[in-house]
C-alpha cells in the first residue's frame, strides 16, 4: 500500500501541475509565446482568496470566485496593455516581457503583503484509513476540484462555438481569419480562461502549502515540463503530462528522496525530448 498512497498521492500533485501546464498550453497555442507570468497569476489568485476570506469570515466559495474574477481581470489587463503590442514580434521578447511582468506582480504583493505566510482556511476532516490505504480528504476534494474545472474547460474548448474559434486560430491564423473569426474576441476569451484557471489553480496551492509571494513560481518550472512533455501548443496533452509527471514524482521519493524527486520528472522530460522533440502528443511542423 506504501506505493498505492504514493501514486495517490502524485495523482493530487499531477492534477495541481495540470492546472498551471494548461494554462501555458492555451497561451502557446494561440498567441504563440510561453508566459511566464502564469505562475504569478496563480499567486494573485491565491492572495485574492485569502482577502476575501478575512472580510468574509473565510467563506471559500465566496474566495474563489472572487479570485476568478480579479485574476481573470489581470490577465486581460496583461493582454490589452502588453502582450497585445507583442503581437508581431518574436516569441522571444513576448516570453521576455512576461518574465518582466511576473516580476512585477511579485514585487507588487511582497510590497502590500510582505512576505509573511498566509493560510487558506477551509474544512479539515480526518484522514479514512482503509486496510492501509490513506484517503485524505483535503486530497479527494483538491482532486475534484481540480478535475470539474479541467473538464470545464475542455467543454468550452470543444462543445462551443468560441472554443471552435479558439481551436481554428491556433490551427491556423490566416485562414481562421479569413473564414470570419475575430481574433480580438478569441484572445479575450483565451486570457479571460488563463485567469480562471490560474485563480483556481492558486487556490489550489494556497491550500495544499502556504500563501506567499514564490508559490506560484515555484511550481512554474515542473509546469513548462508538463507542458512541453505533453506538446507545446496541445492542452490535453499537457493535462495528461502533467499527471503522469506528478506521478513520477511521487513514485521516485523513496529513490532519490523528497528534496531531489523533482530531478526525476526532468530526466524523464531530457529523455522524452530528445526521442521525441515535439512532446509526446504534439506534431511536427515544417518551417518554410
Amino acid at each position: 500500500m506504501f506505493y498505492a498512497n504514493l501514486a495517490m498521492s502524485g495523482l493530487v500533485q499531477g492534477l495541481l501541475l495540470a492546472t498551471l501546464a494548461l494554462s501555458v498550453s492555451l497561451c502557446f497555442s494561440v498567441a504563440k509565446f510561453t508566459n511566464a507570468a502564469t505562475g504569478d497569476f496563480m499567486t494573485v489568485g491565491a492572495y485574492v482568496v485569502v482577502a476575501i476570506q478575512a472580510v468574509t469570515g473565510g467563506s471559500l466559495m465566496l474566495g474563489v470566485l472572487g479570485s476568478c474574477i480579479v485574476t481573470a481581470l489581470i490577465s486581460l489587463l496583461a493582454y490589452w496593455l502588453l502582450f497585445r503590442h507583442l503581437a508581431h514580434v518574436s516569441p522571444i521578447m513576448s516570453l521576455v516581457a512576461s518574465v518582466g511582468l511576473a516580476l512585477f506582480l511579485r514585487s507588487v504583493l511582497s510590497l502590500f503583503a510582505g512576505h509573511e505566510q498566509y493560510a487558506i482556511d477551509y474544512p479539515i476532516a480526518r484522514a479514512i484509513n482503509f486496510h492501509g490505504f490513506l484517503i485524505v480528504p483535503i486530497d479527494l476534494w483538491v482532486a475534484l476540484a481540480s478535475v470539474a474545472l479541467l473538464a470545464l474547460v475542455f467543454a468550452v474548448l470543444y462543445l462551443t462555438p468560441i472554443g471552435l474559434q479558439v481551436r481554428a486560430l491556433a490551427d491556423n491564423r490566416d485562414l481562421a481569419r479569413a473564414a470570419g473569426i475575430r481574433s480580438r474576441g478569441v484572445m479575450i476569451v483565451l486570457w479571460s480562461l488563463i485567469g480562471i484557471v490560474s485563480a483556481v489553480g492558486g487556490t489550489i496551492i494556497g491550500i495544499k502549502t502556504v500563501v506567499i509571494p514564490d508559490i506560484g513560481w515555484n511550481l512554474l518550472l515542473p509546469g513548462f515540463a508538463a507542458a512541453i512533455l505533453g506538446g507545446l501548443g496541445n492542452p490535453l496533452g499537457a493535462v495528461i503530462a502533467a499527471i503522469l509527471l506528478g506521478i513520477c514524482q511521487e513514485l521516485s521519493t523513496p529513490m532519490v528522496g523528497f528534496v531531489y524527486k523533482t530531478i526525476f520528472s526532468f530526466a524523464v522530460l531530457i529523455a522524452v525530448l530528445i526521442w521525441k522533440p515535439e512532446g509526446l502528443f504534439g506534431r511536427v511542423e515544417q518551417v518554410r
